[in-house]
């Protein structure tokens, strides 16, 4: 039988970035000088973890890098090399460079060989440079797993006993694999006793009826002895004895080994190793290999990793008391059936109730399953301000709140992007330099502030910066310079500050790295709008700017108000809504090249006929006998002309351009209570619809051509 090891890759991989989040969120907490010690610890474990995992998998490119990454920690945490900015940024770099390998492995793709060589040589002239008590630091060329320590320079002979419990082999670990690095630490001597081993009918091949008596000479101590052990610590029995040494400091209590218990959560599912039936099967046409990465890895099957999310047991209790209750209720309703008259309808009535009950309560627990912290997305920011910061020479506080407020995953991801452009758009043209600030008024050290927090049922993201806010005279002045406003146009504030959202529009006065070509904030509100989301920004000139983001809090699910058009059903979101009214003919201002407009209080809003746009025939066309939405345009608000309003519901999107093909004006469909069909409206797309109805003939010929 083989062992599906796949699992296991994608959960050494996961724990892997995990552990590196934690190291780069450590170091960027790092005090100067005398770091705190449950710090250095904490990074130094994370390190420590990923290079255990990268050895048993294999990886030993990623191994070695890590090792010469905890020698630095291990100075930190012993008090020899106090955290410097130098040293911090070092190793934030090796950071990035491991991740890029890990990454590299994950994919089955070549690493940057010589962007490591470069991090590499930088780890080791720091190691080789003195440490901060004096002494002389390992050099690059003595820096080796088993010189770690000082105390193995001196030549030690250890005798190991090693006996796996049966199960062992089932978690995926290979003793042979853990001889293969004692033998690269020295001179290794095996013996295997079989004399637990059952005769052959009664033989389990899975599991485990070897003890091994190995003999280790070498530069080589305790600690690193074990190190190859501790991923089975918990599944073997293992003696380590010091038979003789030319190191006197060997000979306090060596004699027999006092493990480190130290609590390990699903290491053994990073120890995997395919077995001989699973290459026959993964690997039919492929026999070459990568020079980064090891063939046990190139030999599994190259098919993408599910997309994976970590539910506490206690949602996972939840779902499984919900179906419980949901089996009784089936259970109930089917002897109603069995056996219904008519004085059981009100039993029958109580059923259905219960069983829209445990519907909706199953709904919520397996939506909360989805739903993941926000600090996800966040977790970014303190890197990201850090390397700006210094890029720009500007000084930043950067305070996150609300990082427990869940999200959907999905959500999460598609927000990533669109949160980065934002931050770094406060950074580059929001908060200004030291001597601006100080000339100002203000403190040197400007605040970026991401907040987030429930509101209804949707979410709030709110990024705040007190730097220069935006300039309406410039942004018109550019605005009418491109031709975008007409110079006899008044708009209000709130109307200037929309125009940053146009495509192109920029008031940079320089192109550079960072930002400044006119790319990237139509591109923000158009990604948050297709999440169903819309995106607004208040500033004040001189005191700093907030861009607010309102989401829901997942696209599986939406509140939705049914309409009706002409014969039709539709849905639209609620989110989008912003009132419905009814007109009156008079009110109606009708100007050349613009249509119908409609005054609502300081703002004119253009109507929009939905029979026009969707090709329907029309019922009602006098505007005083249907209803007018008013909704969340693109740029402005519209009001969407509909024959009558016919409730609110819950509704489960399905999307039309994964089951049929993309349709301009409408992001999805769902299936109403009583069995119909109903189309999910897109605002942004109808309004574009609207304003160009060759549109869907353009999204029709281009799905043809492909």
């Amino acid at each position: 039988m083989s062992i599906d090891i796949s699992q296991f890759y994608d959960v050494f991989f996961e724990e892997s970035f995990e552990g590196l989040a934690a190291m780069e969120s450590g170091l960027l907490s790092l005090s100067m000088g005398s770091a705190d010690a449950e710090q250095i610890n904490t990074i130094f474990r994370a390190a420590h973890s990923i290079k255990g995992g990268a050895g048993t998998f294999g990886f030993m490119t990623i191994s070695d890098f890590t090792h010469v990454m905890e020698t630095l920690l291990d100075q930190m945490r012993n008090g020899e090399r106090d955290a410097t900015t130098e040293l911090t940024n070092v190793l934030l770099e090796a950071v990035d460079v491991l991740r890029e390998m890990l990454t590299a492995a994950q994919q089955k793709i070549d690493s940057d060989e010589s962007r490591i060589a470069a991090v590499r040589l930088k780890l080791e002239t720091m190691l080789n440079s003195q440490s901060d008590n004096g002494s002389e630091s390992t050099g690059p060329d003595q820096v080796h797993p088993q010189q770690v320590y000082p105390e193995q320079n001196k030549v030690s002979v250890w005798n190991i006993f090693f006996k796996p419990h049966p199960h062992l082999l089932q978690t995926g670990n290979d003793p042979v694999r853990m001889f293969r690095e004692l033998d690269m630490m020295g001179s290794l001597t095996v013996v295997a006793d079989d004399s637990q081993l059952p005769p052959f009918f009664d033989l389990e091949p899975e599991d485990s009826y070897l003890s091994w008596t190995l003999t280790l000479e070498g530069t080589v101590s305790k600690q690193d002895v074990f190190e190859v052990f501790e991923w089975v610590e918990d599944d073997c029995e293992l003696t380590i004895e010091l038979v003789s040494s030319n190191d006197s400091s060997q000979h306090d209590s060596d004699i027999e080994l006092s493990p480190i218990k130290q609590p390990i959560q699903d290491d053994f599912l990073a120890n995997a190793e395919p077995t001989g039936d699973d290459v026959a099967v993964q690997n039919d046409d492929s026999n070459q290999t990568s020079p980064v990465v090891s063939k046990a890895l190139v030999q599994v099957t190259t098919s993408q990793p599910a997309s994976s999310i970590r539910v506490g047991t206690d949602k996972v209790d939840s779902l499984i008391d919900l179906v419980g209750e949901l089996v009784i209720t089936q259970s109930m309703l089917s002897q109603i059936g069995d056996t219904f008259t008519e004085d059981m309808l009100p039993q029958l009535i109580d059923g259905l109730a219960q069983l829209e009950r445990n519907t909706r309560e199953m709904q919520e627990a397996i939506m909360q399953i989805r739903m993941l912290p926000i600090s996800f997305a966040f977790n970014r920011f303190p890197r990201l301000v850090h390397d700006m910061s210094a890029k720009t020479g500007k000084q930043v506080e950067l305070k996150l709140s609300g990082e427990q407020t869940e999200l959907d995953k999905t959500v999460i991801e598609k927000m990533g992007d669109p949160l980065v452009h934002l931050v770094r758009n406060s950074l580059d043209h929001g908060l200004e330099t030291p001597a601006v600030r100080r000339a100002a008024g203000k403190n040197e050290t400007g605040l970026l502030w991401l907040n987030a927090f429930h509101q209804g049922g949707n979410i709030i993201i709110e990024v705040t910066d007190d730097g220069a806010g935006l300039n309406d005279e410039k942004i018109l002045n550019k605005a009418i310079e491109r031709g975008l406003v007409s110079p006899d146009e008044v708009l209000s504030p709130q109307r200037i500050h929309e125009l940053i959202f146009l495509p192109g529009f920029s008031t940079a006065d320089s192109v550079t790295d960072v930002s400044g070509r006119g790319v990237g904030m139509d591109v923000v509100r158009k990604n948050i709008v297709s999440l169903g989301g819309s995106v607004n920004v208040v500033s004040t000139l001189g005191q700093g700017s907030t861009f607010t983001i309102r989401l829901p809090l997942t696209l599986a699910i939406m509140d939705g108000q049914t309409i009706r058009v002409s014969d039709q059903h539709y849905i639209l979101p609620l989110i989008s809504i912003v009132e419905t009214l009814e007109i009156k003919n008079s009110d109606i201002k009708h100007v050349s090249g613009k249509g119908e407009l409609y005054p609502l209080r300081d703002e004119y809003v253009p109507i929009i006929r939905l029979y026009d746009v969707l090709g329907l025939k029309p019922i009602v066309t006098n505007l005083e006998e249907g209803l007018l939405v008013v909704v969340d345009g693109a740029e402005s608000k519209v009001g969407l002309f509909i024959d009558d309003l016919l409730g609110q519901q819950q509704v489960v999107i399905k999307s039309l351009e994964t089951n049929y093909r993309k349709v301009m004006g409408v992001s999805g469909a769902t299936i109403l209570g009583d069995g119909t069909i109903a189309l999910i409206l897109d605002v942004q797309g109808l309004v574009s619809l609207y304003k160009d109805p060759s549109l869907a003939h353009v999204i029709i010929a281009d799905e043809r051509a492909a």
